[in-house]
C-alpha cells in the first residue's frame, strides 16, 4: 500500500481539516497504516476534536481495532474528552444497527431453512456468598421460531452499573450518558477466553470409591457430567485515565455490590452527577515522519502515557451432556423413524474441539466472577408447526429503544 493512501492520516496528524476533507472524497476511510491505526484512531489519540467529528460525519468505523488490539473508543476513553466519547458511542450504536440490516437477508434465509420450534433456557446466577446470592437473578428464556420470525421472552436484558436490568424502556440520551460515565470511571478492558488447550474429563464423586457423575437435567435428560479444563481468561487493562480517587471509588463500588447497594451519585436535585472531561495530556512533539518511520506497533505514544496490566487466569467449567442430539431426537419423534447423527445437527462435537464428548450440552456451569457462577440449563425443546402468527406481531403501543442490544 502506497503512502498516498495515508494522506488522510497525515492530514489528521497535522490537524489540516481542508486536506482531510479532500482526502475523504478520494481515499478509503477504513484504511489502516503500518501500525493498524485508522485516521479516526489518530484523531482520537491526538485530541483532534474537529477531525474526529469530520471523520464520523463520513461514517468512519468505530469498532475497528489497531495493531495493538485497541479500539477507537478505548483510545478516546484514555484521552478523556467527554463530547468525543459520547459521539463515538452514538456512532458505534448506529453502525451496529446498520451492520445488522446488511446481514438481515442472510439471517432471514438461514431462519427459513430451519424447522419451526419452541425452546426454553433457564439462567441461574449463584454464589456461595450469602449476601451476594440474595441479589443474583434467575430467569427462564422462552424462544419461539416461526419462518423468519424469532420471539424471545425474557425479563433480564442487561447487567449495567453493577445492577441487573429487567425489561422496560429507558431514555436513549440518559442511557448513553450513563454509558459514557461508566467508560470514563472504570478500567479500559480487552478480554477474551482462549480455548486452545481445552480438554474434557468425566466429573467424578466420592472420596474413596470414585464413580462418574450423572444427573437428570430438567427432569428428562439423563446426562453425564464433564469438567472442562484449559479455559483461559486473557485480559488487558489500562487505567491511565483514572485518578487515585477513582480507584478508591471503584473499590467501594465493588464492596457495595456485594451488599446489594446502589452507588450512582446524584446532586441535590436528584440528577445524576456526570464525569467531566479530563485535562488533555501534554502535547507530544512526534512528527508524521517519525511516526511512520518507527517500527511496526512500536511508535511513540501519541496520547496519554498508558498504565497497562496484562493477566491470564485459568478456570474450569462443568457441562452436562445428553447422549444424543436433541434436534435429532425430536426430529425422529416427528417422522417416526430412527435418527442418525448428521453434520447439520447442533451438538457439542460440531462446535468444539474433537476431544468434546458426543451428544448435546443440556447444562453449563461457568464462573463469571470469583464468587459468582452462571448456570444455563436447556429445559425444553420441540419442533412445532402450530405457533400462532399473532405472537410475532408488534403491539401498537410498543416504542423501540434503538440503543438496546446495539450489537444485534
Amino acid at each position: 500500500m502506497t503512502l498516498t493512501v495515508f494522506l488522510s492520516h497525515k492530514a489528521v496528524f497535522e490537524n489540516d481539516l481542508q486536506t482531510l476533507s479532500r482526502c475523504l472524497r478520494k481515499y478509503d476511510i477504513t484504511a489502516k497504516d503500518k501500525h493498524g491505526n485508522t485516521a479516526l484512531h489518530l484523531a482520537v489519540m491526538l485530541g483532534r476534536k474537529e477531525c474526529v467529528q469530520l471523520l464520523l460525519k463520513h461514517d468512519a468505523p468505530v469498532k475497528v481495532k489497531n495493531g495493538l488490539g485497541w479500539t477507537v473508543l478505548a483510545e478516546a476513553v484514555s484521552y478523556g474528552n467527554r463530547p468525543t466519547i459520547s459521539s463515538l458511542v452514538r456512532k458505534f450504536r448506529q453502525q451496529s444497527r446498520e451492520q445488522m440490516e446488511e446481514r438481515r437477508p442472510n439471517l432471514v434465509k438461514a431462519l427459513n431453512s430451519i424447522n419451526d420450534f419452541y425452546m426454553e433456557l433457564k439462567w441461574d446466577f449463584q454464589s456461595w456468598v450469602p449476601l451476594v446470592s440474595r441479589i443474583l437473578p434467575s430467569d427462564i428464556c422462552k424462544i419461539y421460531k416461526s419462518g423468519a420470525n424469532i420471539r424471545l421472552d425474557t425479563t433480564l436484558v442487561d447487567f449495567s452499573d453493577m445492577r441487573w436490568e429487567r425489561g422496560g424502556h429507558f431514555e436513549s440520551e440518559m442511557e448513553i450518558e450513563d454509558e459514557v460515565d461508566l467508560l470514563m470511571s472504570t478500567d479500559i478492558l480487552a478480554a477474551q477466553i482462549s480455548t486452545k488447550s481445552i480438554s474434557f474429563a468425566r466429573a467424578q464423586s466420592g472420596w474413596i470409591f470414585r464413580e462418574d457423575r450423572k444427573e437428570l437435567v430438567a427432569g428428562q435428560y439423563e446426562s453425564e457430567l464433564y469438567t472442562v479444563h484449559g479455559l483461559m481468561l486473557e485480559s488487558r487493562k489500562r487505567r491511565e485515565h483514572l485518578s487515585s480517587d477513582d480507584l478508591q471509588k471503584n473499590k467501594a463500588i465493588l464492596e457495595s455490590f456485594t451488599k446489594g447497594g446502589n452507588f450512582q451519585n446524584f446532586d441535590q436535585n436528584g440528577a445524576p452527577v456526570r464525569r467531566n472531561s479530563l485535562l488533555p495530556p501534554p502535547e507530544k512533539k512526534t512528527t508524521w515522519e517519525e511516526y511512520m518511520n518507527s517500527e511496526s506497533n512500536n511508535y511513540p505514544r501519541l496520547g496519554r502515557d498508558p498504565v497497562y496490566k496484562e493477566s491470564s487466569k485459568s478456570f474450569k467449567a462443568t457441562i452436562a451432556m445428553f447422549r444424543v442430539s436433541l434436534v435429532g431426537r425430536h426430529a425422529a419423534g416427528r417422522t417416526q423413524r430412527s435418527w442418525r447423527p448428521s453434520s447439520t445437527s447442533p451438538s457439542c462435537a460440531t462446535s468444539s474441539p474433537s476431544s468434546c464428548p458426543a451428544g448435546s450440552p443440556v447444562k453449563v456451569e461457568l464462573p463469571i466472577l470469583p464468587t459468582v457462577t452462571a448456570k444455563i440449563t436447556f429445559q425444553h425443546f420441540e419442533f412445532r408447526d402450530d405457533i400462532p402468527k399473532h405472537m410475532f406481531m408488534t403491539p401498537k403501543n410498543y416504542a423501540e429503544d434503538p440503543t438496546r442490544f446495539p450489537d444485534l
